[in-house]
């Protein structure tokens, strides 16, 4: 039997010097797309739209880190499309992409997204429907994608394999993230496949067995303390 074709598919890009993940996903029935934290490395990403012959409408923002968002303003620009994404709570961070890009020796490009999204909102991509989730810790305006009927979450910087997102950063709160993690991503539902800002792919159910931050043992050791 041919399996049906799915609503939504994801390629993944690794942009510049810190090899994060931009995802560039589509609607299959419109070809309808979306680019999701175009960083940098722009020609990389051109080549990805060509080959895959989507129709870019616009682009998403999880959170406003150099790496995930320096050339989001650049590219939007250039294809004509709006930016949503993030949380207003990162529009300090997007405000220093410039003096940011210059300490990391990157192109960096302050801009102001057509609409900032909070928790519960919906973006759309063609005739995908894709939920917001709210997810601060590692930045306070970190958002989440999720695409429920494909058990797809784009998470950023939020949940890595293996790891969780750092919070040493300005605004930062190590607390604020395992409670966005267990509270807000956990209960998706086990078979959640999903697109870290870094790193290979994983599920839920994955690291709620083997994360050493946010996996059941550790929050019960935790919860313990």
């Amino acid at each position: 039997m041919n399996a049906p074709n799915p609503p939504l598919k994801a390629a993944i890009v690794p942009v510049t010097a810190f090899q994060q993940n931009c995802t560039l996903l589509w609607c299959t029935e419109t070809n309808k797309a979306a680019l999701v934290d175009p960083g940098g490395d722009l020609p990389k990403l051109r080549e990805a739209i060509r080959q895959t012959g989507v129709e870019v409408e616009k682009i998403l923002v999880t959170h406003g880190h150099m790496d995930h968002c320096g050339q989001a303003g650049v590219l939007a620009k250039e294809l004509g499309v709006p930016v949503e994404g993030p949380h207003e709570d990162d529009r300090f961070w997007i405000e220093r992409l410039g003096e940011d890009g210059a300490r990391y020796g990157m192109a960096g490009e302050v801009f102001e997204p057509d609409r900032w999204l909070k928790d519960g909102d919906t973006v759309t991509v063609g005739n995908l429907v894709i939920d917001v989730i709210h997810c601060p810790g590692h930045t306070p305006g970190h958002v989440v994608f999720h695409h429920r009927p494909s058990k797809l979450a784009i998470v950023g910087d939020v949940l890595f394999q293996g790891s969780i997102g750092r919070t040493d950063f300005p605004r930062g709160d190590h607390q604020q993230l395992l409670d966005s993690i267990t509270q807000k991503l956990w209960p998706l539902g086990d078979d959640t496949i999903f697109l870290p800002g870094h790193g290979p792919h994983s599920s839920f159910a994955q690291e709620r067995r083997t994360n050493p931050y946010v996996g059941d043992m550790a929050m019960g050791a935790h919860q313990g303390a």
